[in-house]
This record gives structure tokens, sequence and C-alpha cells, in this order.
């Protein structure tokens, strides 16, 4: 049987399996030693949640995995034939099954954190405060979204860089920036940053899951919107 359009664009972004599959946790695998060390040099105290950060890694990467998917890939593949829409849509593939698969990773290292209790040295590693600390379901949930959200806002900035080149891309960033700023402001003219405080205090992972699922939706969006205005 012919595969399908989509998955031979998974098929063909897997060709560099070293730096789809083995590269985002070589990083994680860095950030664990160094939360180790970290950890080691600092007094135990009463806690038993000591997060460092070192699994921000992954995320970290997932994004340069967006940006390569389509800065290193996208050109040949549009010689070869295949349209932007089949790439785009494979690329996404691509992204949810990495992204699933790393969030089982999460779980599994949760379990296994837990009952070593934390490594042996009450560290917090895959249980990040108030986002990975829930239901092991919601928290794989959780982990696949991020690392989608991660990847689709690094292959958005690919497709920026792609069609606009280096100005493109700063105008790009600086839009965001600017967007940012321009946000901060009207808060602070609105006296909104204590409304903002106790919602973030009281959202549950579920209701924040949900935005960050939102936030991906908006990025395909605007990934796509991209694609479809480039040249090979």
């Amino acid at each position: 049987m012919r595969p399908t359009p989509i998955a031979t664009v998974v098929r063909y972004l897997l060709l560099d399996r070293v730096t789809c599959l083995v590269l985002p946790w070589a990083w994680a695998a860095f950030g664990f030693v160094l939360d180790v060390v970290v950890l080691r040099l600092v007094p135990a105290g009463h806690s038993d949640h000591r997060w460092v950060g070192g699994l921000v890694a992954v995320p970290l990467v997932m994004l340069v995995l967006g940006a390569q998917s389509v800065a290193r890939a996208l050109p040949f593949a549009l010689t070869l034939g295949v349209s932007r829409r089949s790439y785009f849509l494979g690329a996404t593939a691509l992204a949810l099954a990495l992204s699933a698969g790393f969030g089982l990773v999460v779980v599994i290292g949760r379990i296994l954190e837990r009952a070593t209790g934390g490594w042996g040295i009450n560290m917090a590693y895959f249980r990040v405060p108030r986002l990975l600390d829930g239901p092991w379901y919601l928290s794989w949930l959780t982990a696949t979204t991020v690392f989608v959200l991660m990847f689709v806002y690094g292959m958005w900035h690919g497709l920026v860089h792609r069609r606009a080149g280096v100005p493109g891309t700063m105008a790009f960033g600086a839009a965001q920036l600017g967007a940012l700023a321009l946000a901060a402001l009207v808060v602070t003219w609105a006296h909104g940053w204590t409304a903002i405080g106790h919602y973030l205090g009281t959202v549950t992972i579920t209701g924040l899951t949900g935005v960050l699922a939102a936030a991906v939706a908006v990025l395909l969006g605007g990934g796509f919107a991209t694609i479809r205005r480039m040249t090979v």
C-alpha cells in the first residue's frame, strides 16, 4: 500500500533520527545531572519537592526541532513535488507523535521519581510544581501540549525566516515583543496585575492546558498561512 503524502513527510523528517529522537533526551540527561549537582550542594531543608528546572531543556530542544523542520528540510521537499499543505500537516503530525511519546517518558519518569523518593535526594525533576504534579493522565496531556506548543512555535519562526529572511524574522520577533509590551502597559494602566496574579494562583491544570492548546491552534493557523505564501 502506498503511503499517504503526510506519512511520507513524517518518514522524510525522521531520516534524521538522532536529532529528533536522541537529542532532546540527551539534553534532558544533561539537565538531570546538573540538577543533581545543584541539589547536592544545596541544603535539603524541609522540602520534599525540590525543583531546579532541568526538564526545561526538552521544550527548548523541541523549539529548535520545529525551526529545523522547515529551515533545513522544507526546500528540498518542495523541489521533490511535496505540496505545502502536505508538508505542513506532516510536520504537525510528527510534532504530535514526538510530543505524545515524550509526554509518556515524563509520566514514566514521574513514577520512578516518586518510587525512589526523588532519586534519593527529594529531587523533583519530572514533577514540575503546579504543572506536572497532578494525575498521570493529566500530566501526560499537559506535557504533550507544551512540547507541541514549542515545536509549532519554532516551526512558525522557521517558516517566517524561509519566506522573509533575517529582516523579516527580526521584525516578526519585534512585533511579538511589542505586543507583549503593549499588553503589559494596558494591564498596568488598568491596575490588573493583582487580578492576574490571583487568577494564576487559582487556575487549575486543566484550565492551563486548555489555554496552551488554544495557543497551539493559533500558532498552527499562523504557520499554515505563512507556508501557503512561500515560494520554493
